[in-house]
């Protein structure tokens, strides 16, 4: 599902070059809950945005469902991002003029005629029912607590039905009674077939997972798996 080889990063200004990620392989299978651990400033966010494609490495190639995305150009990355992956993030990124149920929407705005008006509406009402936010579809950011923004961020991300969920930090901004709740949302995307990788700093929720990556200093130090619970 996502493949990456020898893989680097790098960020350069005029006067400075630091190296994000260094000689990373790695590869998930379709299916797999993965977890990435490691001190902050480590490359856990950067590596998180290279399977995104939201960046590309200095060095390396990465592939997606055994495509070879490295050299695709923007247009072709955004079709890619907006049909196969979902992005959920720690502060939630919701638009607080908008409703819940049409933040839910925006990843379907840039489609082309395979999701639109009512489609568009049906799919986001579908996706708030999976995170339990059906009563909420008509009330704005701002009237909702923490849990249920990212419950509202984990349907926008799943809206397009993607076969990739990326989460950076998802429980990080929740308690732990809500943080819980967001894993076993989480966990059934994953046992509905959704490959799921998720940046965290909490050893409980990454304990939760299939599969525990540990980087330091920009390098994989650690690849472990972990006992599953539901078998």
């Amino acid at each position: 599902m996502i493949t990456l080889k020898n893989i680097e990063k790098v960020y350069r200004t005029t006067r400075i070059e630091t190296l994000a990620l260094t000689n990373i392989n790695l590869s998930i299978a379709p299916g797999e809950f993965i977890s990435i651990m490691g001190p902050s400033g480590c490359g856990k966010s950067t590596l998180l945005n290279l399977m995104g494609l939201l960046d590309e490495p200095s060095a390396g190639q990465v592939q997606i469902g055994g495509e070879v995305v490295t050299q695709y150009r923007d247009r072709e990355l955004a079709r890619l991002r907006n049909r196969k992956i979902g992005f959920i993030f720690q502060s939630f990124h919701l638009i607080n003029d908008l409703s819940v149920i049409d933040n839910v929407e925006i990843p379907l705005l840039y489609r082309k005629g395979d999701a639109v008006g009512a489609s568009r509406r049906e799919m986001a009402r579908e996706a708030l029912e999976k995170v339990g936010l059906s009563n909420r579809m008509k009330h704005f950011p701002g009237q909702l607590s923490g849990g249920q923004k990212q419950r509202v961020a984990i349907a926008r991300a799943i809206v397009g039905r993607p076969d990739i969920i990326l989460a950076d930090e998802p429980t990080g901004n929740l308690d732990s009674a809500m943080g819980n709740e967001i894993m076993n949302i989480l966990q059934q995307l994953n046992a509905g077939g959704a490959t799921i990788v998720m940046v965290t700093h909490d050893e409980t929720m990454a304990k939760q997972t299939h599969r525990l990556i540990r980087l330091f200093d920009g390098a994989l130090v650690g690849d472990s798996v972990l006992a599953r619970t539901d078998d």
